[in-house]
């Protein structure tokens, strides 16, 4: 019989042993780290958890599960206001998830930290190789310093003009494809008498996203810097697009249109006398409840007259792998599969957006949906160039939202001219981009 000092001795030895091999297998073989029956687990963080959004992950979860038996998904939802503080908590005192959604709007806050992993060659390499929308990617890469890919996009969303079937039917008018058409169409709805009127333009919170749409939808610019980094937002195309833009208020759109908000303006178009409203395709859903599927449709932001169709960028959702994390191999197969047709198919059908992969553009349901099958044509289409918003600036939305919508309020009242306006909206511009190439060295 061994004794107790022989037995603690044999007891360490195997431990030692057990703590040699673990240590090697995880040195140099770039595989996951798992459990002992050999399953990995990875944790994902949804960036925007709540009713709409959780089932849909817990769908793509558990098709995910399946097709990857050895792997396990720990899904936690956050709340997105609490998204973007939730990871800068968690990058400095440790805890990140192996993989999170997130948006372009956070993605340089996450990158300048560090935080995440280039996922180029993952994709170059991989299932998604050619799949995703050249567009939608530019996007992502346009959001940071070394134009890297810090995530797998999955969707984006785009502007659109939502105009009444009815009252396009009733004025024998059909869905304007040019400016000069759009011009003509919202003028012919206008009846004051009848207290109708043919556009509801956004002059409150939330004016300048939708003013630069329509001004470089116009213009047919496509860049928002010019090679030196001067903003070109005060181009003379530009200031003549405003300048026609801001004659529409009061002339084809209600006086109250000045503190118009989103609220507002979908309650202006709902209330029945609005023929064409500016927004994107996340309003659907009120605008059908307010009016029926049958009297409300989407038609594409026109073409410029010179046949650039100039969209801005919307932020463009997706999956990223954090650089912290020890199951990154697992990680990044989650993010490809959520990524791949029938995931990302499954994923912008439930949440009405467009979807990233190009594949899914043949799927039935897309078509069937108007104004996200409208939205899919224009953005896979040849002619079409995004224009690049400048969501990394962390100046940016100061810059176009408290310093930029009480002067557009003015432009709209007749009391600030387009071009001044556009002046000091480029300097302001211009200078943050100086300033964000110098931090950068980009």
């Amino acid at each position: 019989m061994r004794s107790r000092r022989t037995r603690r001795l044999l007891t360490a030895a195997t431990a030692l042993v057990a703590g040699v091999s673990l240590a090697l297998s995880g040195c140099g073989s770039g595989s996951d780290s798992g459990q002992a029956d050999g399953t990995t687990e990875i944790t994902f963080w949804d960036d925007n958890g709540g009713p709409a959004r959780t089932p849909v992950w817990q769908h793509i979860i558990a098709e995910f599960e399946k097709a990857n038996p050895t792997i396990k998904v720990n899904y936690v939802g956050i709340p997105i206001a609490q998204a973007q503080q939730k990871y800068d908590t968690a990058i400095a005192g440790g805890g990140l998830p192996d993989v999170g959604g997130m948006t372009t709007a956070m993605l340089s806050n996450l990158v300048a930290q560090n935080a995440l992993e280039p996922l180029d060659e993952r994709i170059a390499n991989g299932a998604l190789n050619g799949k995703l929308n050249e567009q939608v990617v530019a996007t992502v890469r346009g959001t940071v310093p070394d134009g890297k890919l810090y995530m797998v996009p999955m969707s984006t969303n785009m502007g659109v003009f939502w105009y009444r079937t009815d009252l396009f039917k009733d004025a024998g008018i059909e869905p304007p494809e040019t400016w000069d058409e759009f011009y003509a169409a919202v003028e012919k709805l206008t009846d004051k008498n009848k207290n109708q009127y043919g556009f509801t333009i956004r002059g409150g919170a939330g004016s300048i996203a939708q003013m630069l749409e329509a001004v470089y939808a116009q213009s047919g610019i496509t860049e928002i810097f010019d090679a030196s980094g001067k903003a070109t937002i005060n181009d003379p195309k530009n200031v003549a697009a405003l300048e026609k833009w801001a004659g529409l208020y009061k002339k084809v759109t209600p006086e109250a249109d000045l503190n118009n908000d989103y609220v507002k303006m979908v309650a202006q178009f709902g209330g029945g006398n609005i023929a064409v409203m500016q927004h994107n395709l996340g309003s659907y859903n009120d605008h059908v409840k307010a009016l029926g599927e049958d009297k409300v449709a989407a038609m594409p932001v026109p073409k410029s007259d010179s046949g650039v169709h100039a969209i801005v960028s919307n932020p463009v959702a997706g999956i990223g792998v954090f650089a912290s994390g020890e199951n990154k191999d697992a990680a990044f197969k989650f993010a490809e599969f959520a990524a791949s047709k029938a995931m990302n198919s499954h994923w912008a059908e439930k949440t009405g957006v467009l979807p990233a992969n190009t594949e899914v553009s043949d799927e039935p349901w897309l078509k069937e949906l108007q104004h996200i099958s409208a939205a899919n044509d224009v953005l896979n289409a040849p002619e079409t160039k995004v224009v690049q918003l400048p969501y990394y600036l962390p100046e940016f939305n100061a810059i176009t939202k408290a310093e930029s919508e009480p002067l557009f309020q003015k432009v709209l009242l007749g009391e600030m001219t387009a071009q001044a306006f556009l002046d000091q909206l480029a300097a302001k511009l211009t200078e943050a981009q100086a300033k964000y190439k110098e931090r950068t060295g980009s």
